[in-house]
């Protein structure tokens, strides 16, 4: 062998054994970013930090629709703007390796992006994946065990597998369920491949979906989910901590991003670690957690369930719905002790999306209520930016709402909480900690 001939085996046979060791990383993290932050492509900067609140309310009241059929009660019904959520992160598919970025969602159980060629797809900013300039893309037979484990999957004329997704408000995804090989980003640079992961390529999208993201990169529990497909390397562990809105919206410049950590890097240890089950139930990729009461101050609101008690696995725990959202009875009872304890000037919210809401600010420091989040085995205290969200100039309202079909806990109530998914051991934990400097 001559010299050349060695060189170019050695150089290939290092390049597999680091595509190998970075494959099998099981500590690692990548950037959670605000749709509306400077570092989102999709940043809009004719917007004030008011219309954005505005704007994450109504995809909440849109999204528990999704999770929850009829299930609004004393919540004005809203212009449907998008199904998409807050988060989206960055991400490659492809050999050669293609860009694009997700709407991460602990509530959907693919990561799907739209492809070409696009029979019906939404306009989007950046250009569409084209499968046929990847070498490692491969479509689904029919017959394989995968193609009948994921949910609503059916065959085309070439016996393919295909994937449909239906997000409500007439929102659907439809593709080839596909192989390719996904690239994350970590926050130290390094690029971490994962081959032969489970895609929709979707040509067939529609609905309520805008600009703001190629597709979704699911999170839940199902088993084409990438926390699921990751499986072994990240331990089944992921976490994530959210920055508090009432600060970043203060400067739109430091609304920035926050970390979606996996394996090693999301166990959340140490003081102060509360820890709640999780819950299976049907639909399997929604993340059920047990929640007891809620408490204003030192009021307490019970979650009736039957005589028999409070129903296990009754609240989906969601990163993606900025309200949180209780049965009608729960939410009168959280409405009326708020109104007891706060001593503030009621007003109207002016997109008449809230039905509690105060003339202050956050600059004004009113000393709220502390609420507690009493789930199974771990009781959550909420401080006032968890439960309270600033709509308009002096307006204050309390980010609960009423659902008929179930519960929500929102994103706004986990800020500043290190969230840790551990599905080996089926559980969910909290701790609190200023997600600014984590």
């Amino acid at each position: 062998m001559n010299t050349l001939s060695f060189l170019t085996l050695s150089f290939f046979f290092l390049c597999f054994i680091i595509s190998f060791s970075q494959a099998a990383s099981n500590d690692f993290s990548v950037e959670l970013i605000h749709r509306d932050s400077l570092k989102s492509p999709f940043y809009k900067p004719t917007q004030n930090k008011y219309q954005h609140v505005v704007n994450a309310v109504r995809r909440s009241i849109n999204r528990v629709s999704h999770f929850y059929k009829n299930s609004l009660a004393n919540t004005p019904e809203s212009t449907v703007i998008s199904y998409e959520g807050d988060y989206i992160m960055s991400y490659s598919v492809g050999t050669p390796s293609f860009k694009s970025y997700g709407n991460v969602d602990t509530g959907s159980n693919i990561v799907w992006l739209q492809c070409e060629p696009c029979e019906q797809c939404y306009n989007q900013t950046l250009s569409k994946f084209n499968p046929s300039k990847s070498s490692s893309y491969k479509n689904i037979s029919c017959s394989s065990k995968l193609c009948q484990s994921v949910r609503d999957t059916s065959c085309n004329d070439k016996k393919n597998c295909e994937y449909s997704i239906n997000y409500g408000n007439q929102s659907h995804s439809q593709g080839d369920l596909s192989v390719e090989t996904l690239t994350l980003e970590s926050t130290t640079g390094r690029p971490i491949s994962f081959p032969k992961t489970v895609i929709g390529c979707g040509t067939n999208n529609a609905g309520s979906f805008k600009r703001v993201s190629s597709g979704v990169v699911g999170l839940g529990g199902g088993p084409a989910s990438l926390i699921t497909q990751l499986g072994p390397s990240i331990g089944g562990k992921f976490s994530y901590c959210l920055m508090p809105l009432s600060i970043t919206l203060k400067n739109m410049s430091s609304y920035g991003s926050s970390k979606l950590n996996f394996g090693d890097a999301a166990i959340v240890s140490g003081h102060n670690v509360l820890t709640t089950p999780i819950v299976k139930k049907d639909p399997s990729f929604f993340y059920y957690l047990t929640i007891e009461a809620f408490s204003v101050g030192d009021r307490r609101v019970e979650f009736a369930g039957s005589s028999k008690g409070v129903e296990e696995g009754n609240i989906i725990i969601d990163s993606n719905s900025i309200v949180t959202f209780v049965p009608p009875d729960v939410y009168t009872k959280l409405n009326s002790a708020m109104v007891d304890l706060v001593k503030l000037e009621r007003v109207d919210d002016p997109n008449q999306q809230f039905s509690l809401c105060y003339n202050s600010s956050w600059d004004e420091e009113y000393d709220f209520p502390y609420m507690t989040a009493h789930f199974k085995g771990a009781d959550i205290l909420l401080y006032a930016t968890n439960t309270f969200i600033e709509v308009a100039r002096d307006v204050l309202c309390f980010a609960f709402a009423s659902s008929k079909g179930g519960a929500i806990f929102g994103s706004l109530a986990q800020q500043d909480l290190l969230v840790g998914y551990d599905l080996q051991q089926k559980t969910v934990s909290f701790k609190p900690v200023d997600c600014n400097q984590v």
